[in-house]
């Protein structure tokens, strides 16, 4: 038997680079490019940002590890390990792996395809489907075949599939890293709420130690005949009135405990002792580096993650108005079909080739669906001038009010100064005999009550360091500290992901 005869199929193997120069002839819709009238392009995204102290900020870039300016070793390993547990950073993970699978499955649409099949069979054939008139004896038969076909994306829906699919790993990728400084900032939030707490109630014992030393001052001046039951009394109440506030400070270093311990996957008795420990706030000794607008928004995921939703629904509308054409594909296909004892015998041999097209007549409101697809991507341009607008908004918020809060601790630390000042000198002056109570108690009670207003107040600069840092949006940059799962090797391209570019060209539908 000839090869020819065996394979009959083979001579269509010239038709090969006819299938490759045939597809791709066009692509349909719009080709996507950021629109000129998004706000991202506009003056406001790109000037210095607003409400910036330079005495506390600088025009550096952030560093993407930014919590390592705390040169604190306990929270370094913190965020390490919440980058290696966290549950929510596990989610993204997941999410990222099924969207790359996703995208695997469009990049297979199309192209090749192939199939084989065999089947056996004891049959009685119908005389009359042969234009016979007398019954055909039971026969056991046989059909073996094998087939390909290749599908031509003439149109480029299946190109713009891809695209649509690219555009939301991307966008999933960039959620992802949200997910990543957003368990970092709240790290670095838990532990420094923790040791604001601890140092607060640290002041807070403090302050009672020195009125109970008040109090038994002036219970020997009682007792000396110098004093009265009354100063006493007064004492006793300042006394009960600072062992009240301690179980507060408690509660709040509890409650970043647990906070702590639910980010990074543990049980609260399980967190580090330096971590239970700590009772002082850790301190960024040098200006914040906040960058420019259009660091800002290049840099910030959820940003990147709003422009790769509009690059996806701009290829959408090509994937539905490729939907107006038709499919065109070319198959060929051999076998064997008769009398079981026949095959492969050249009166059982058969084969075929030949285009295929398939047109869905433009009804059943496929063209709403090419309008569905615009108005889709109006909505997700409007959703991202809306992120970028909330980007500049919080990161501008949080530098005035890190301005303004660090303000206040200085004007609070030089009342500290003072209160202590006249603490001291009117203890002495009533020790003395040349002050009254009243004066040492009220002294005594504005050193106290600005210690706690001192310590309150370093506590929430630091926490506002932290959001400001969120805000800025640095952190995902990094590679050896990811989530599992979630590499970071789209870092150098990810800052490229909103260029400045013209608005969409379409092309027509039919």
């Amino acid at each position: 038997m000839k090869l020819s005869r065996s394979l009959p199929f083979l001579p269509l193997l010239p038709l090969l680079p006819l299938a490759a120069a045939l597809d791709g002839c066009t692509t349909v819709g719009p080709n996507y490019s950021l629109p000129r009238q998004a706000l991202i392009n506009a003056p406001l995204a790109n000037a210095p940002l607003e409400g910036a102290d330079p005495t506390l900020t600088s025009r550096r870039n952030v560093p993407a590890v930014w919590w390592k300016l705390y040169d604190d070793p306990v929270l370094n390993g913190l965020v390490d390990e919440a980058l290696q547990s966290n549950t929510d950073l596990r989610v993204a993970a997941a999410n990222l792996a099924r969207s790359r699978e996703a995208l695997g499955v469009a990049r297979a649409q199309g192209g090749f395809s192939g199939e084989a099949s065999a089947a056996v069979k004891r049959a009685q054939e119908s005389a009359e489907q042969f234009l016979l008139f007398e019954k055909l004896p039971v026969a056991n038969e046989g059909d073996f075949g094998i087939s390909i076909s290749y599908e031509f994306d003439l149109f480029g829906k299946l190109r713009r599939g891809v695209e649509a699919a690219q555009a939301d790993t991307e966008s999933v990728q960039a959620a992802g890293d949200l997910a990543r400084i957003t368990v970092v900032a709240d790290v670095v939030r838990a532990y420094v709420e923790q040791c604001s707490a601890a140092e607060e109630l640290r002041v807070a014992q403090q302050s009672l130690a020195l009125q109970r030393q008040r109090v038994d001052l002036s219970r020997r001046l009682r007792d000396a005949g110098r004093g009265n039951q009354p100063d006493v009394t007064r004492g006793q109440t300042q006394v009960a009135t600072l062992t009240a506030d301690l179980p507060r400070y408690t509660a709040r270093r509890k409650i970043a405990q647990y906070q702590l311990a639910a980010l990074l996957a543990r049980a609260p008795s399980d967190l580090p002792p330096a971590v239970l420990a700590c009772d002082r706030l850790p301190q960024i000794r040098q200006p914040i580096p906040v960058g420019d607008g259009a660091a800002l928004l290049k840099r910030r995921p959820d940003v990147r993650e709003a422009e790769r939703q509009l690059a996806a629904s701009t290829a959408r509308i090509g994937v539905a108005t490729g939907a107006l054409y038709p499919t065109i594909s070319f198959g060929a296909s051999a076998g064997y079909t008769g009398i079981l004892e026949d095959i492969p015998t050249l009166p059982t041999a058969r084969w075929a080739f030949g285009p295929l097209i398939n047109w869905n007549f433009p009804t059943n409101g496929a063209r709403g669906r090419v309008r569905e697809a615009e108005a889709s991507s109006v909505v997700a341009l409007a959703k991202f001038d809306g992120v970028v607008l909330t980007a500049l908004r919080e990161t501008e918020t949080n530098l005035a009010t890190y301005a303004s809060d660090s303000a206040r601790a200085d004007a609070l630390r030089v009342a500290l100064k003072s209160a202590a000042e006249s603490a001291d000198e009117t203890h002495r002056l009533y020790r003395a005999g040349r002050e009254s109570f009243i004066s040492d108690l009220d002294a005594t009670r504005t050193l106290t009550a600005t210690r706690s207003q001192v310590a309150a107040a370093e506590g929430q600069v630091a926490i506002d360091q932290v959001n400001l840092f969120l805000a800025l949006g640095g952190g995902w940059e990094i590679d050896a500290q990811s989530a599992p799962g979630v590499t970071a090797p789209h870092a150098a391209t990810a800052a490229k992901a909103v260029p400045n570019a013209a608005a969409a060209t379409a092309a027509k539908g039919p």
